[in-house]
């Protein structure tokens, strides 16, 4: 039986009910109708749910004081038999240990914009290599980029999430030996748009020419997982021309705030549906159902070539 790993941060903090339960359903049935078995992972009562039933999903999509859970959490929620959505990070190691080799999700976190980015921006030096030039003066890395460095797990997904800095995203992922495949595109994806004028490391065009190179690879002996980037669909895309002033609006309002760490990303995401009038939501499903029917033919192929799962 092939299996696809799904997270469950996108339940309990991603999207309000009952549009939350709604896509975790569907979710699921889009995985199931392209031959795969789908195994959204939480933490229930301080177990370890490697599949939900319905009504643990519709647990998670109402219930409060839900743990947002990076690798580093598992084990506190553990402990105190809590309940706790993954995030990727922890989303991959759950999944690895299971012998889930596919996990399909919204977007990876990265690296975020430099804290107080107005100074930054001005002491940027222009003549610098684009890559340099974006790289932030104090970093705030997340979980989800070590862990991609060290668990074999092939995620796909829109890419980063619009609200991070993508050019020092990539350049984290390619110091740390991270192979980031365009799904059917040269560029890497921006969650909400389609295009960041940031080149991929390598393109594939189909479901078998992902799993070929994912299968090469961990063949190799390599321990990091592969990012595969698929493009949000034409028809749902927020270009980034519109995006992005209320992107900045939406950072500029959280450092106002003094709202830091892993509380940025809820506030900013809750701000631009408000902003948006709900439009990023909207595109946030769309991305979602689009990158498990990916993930799940790719699934399929690499069980086809010799991977379990």
């Amino acid at each position: 039986m092939t299996l696809l790993a799904l997270e469950s941060t996108v339940i309990a903090h991603g999207l309000p009910y009952p549009q939350n339960l709604e896509t975790a359903r569907e979710l699921e049935a889009i995985a199931r109708a392209h031959g795969v078995e789908p195994r959204t992972i939480a933490i229930i009562g301080g177990e370890i749910k490697i599949g939900l039933s319905d009504a643990e999903l519709q647990h998670l999509a109402q219930a409060r004081d839900v743990l947002k859970l990076a690798r580093r959490d598992i084990a506190l929620a553990i402990a105190r038999q809590r309940d706790g959505a993954t995030t990727v990070s922890a989303t991959m190691y759950l999944a690895h240990c299971a012998g889930i080799r596919v996990f399909a999700t919204g977007g990876i976190g990265g690296v975020h914009r430099a804290v107080g980015s107005r100074q930054a921006a001005e002491s940027r030096d222009d003549s610098l290599p684009p890559a340099d030039r974006h790289l932030p003066t104090a970093l705030d890395v997340s979980a989800d980029l070590p862990e991609l460095a060290r668990t074999p797990v092939a995620v796909v997904c829109a890419g980063a999430k619009a609200i991070l800095d993508l050019p020092a995203t990539l350049e984290w992922l390619e110091t740390f030996g991270v192979p980031v495949l365009g799904y059917q595109t040269d560029e890497f994806p921006a969650f909400y748009s389609r295009a960041s004028g940031l080149r991929v490391s390598a393109r594939v065009d189909s479901a078998e020419d992902a799993a070929r190179v994912i299968k090469a690879h961990w063949d190799l002996g390599l321990t990091s997982g592969v990012l595969v980037c698929v493009p949000i669909p034409h028809a749902d895309e927020i270009p980034r021309e519109i995006i992005e002033p209320y992107i900045e609006r939406a950072l500029r309002e959280a450092e106002e705030q003094h709202i830091v760490g892993g509380a940025v990303t809820p506030f900013v995401l809750k701000r631009l549906a408000e902003l948006t009038s709900g439009a990023t939501v909207r595109a946030n499903i769309a991305l979602l159902k689009n990158n498990v029917a990916v993930a799940a033919e790719i699934a399929r192929a690499l069980w086809v070539s010799g991977y379990s799962h």
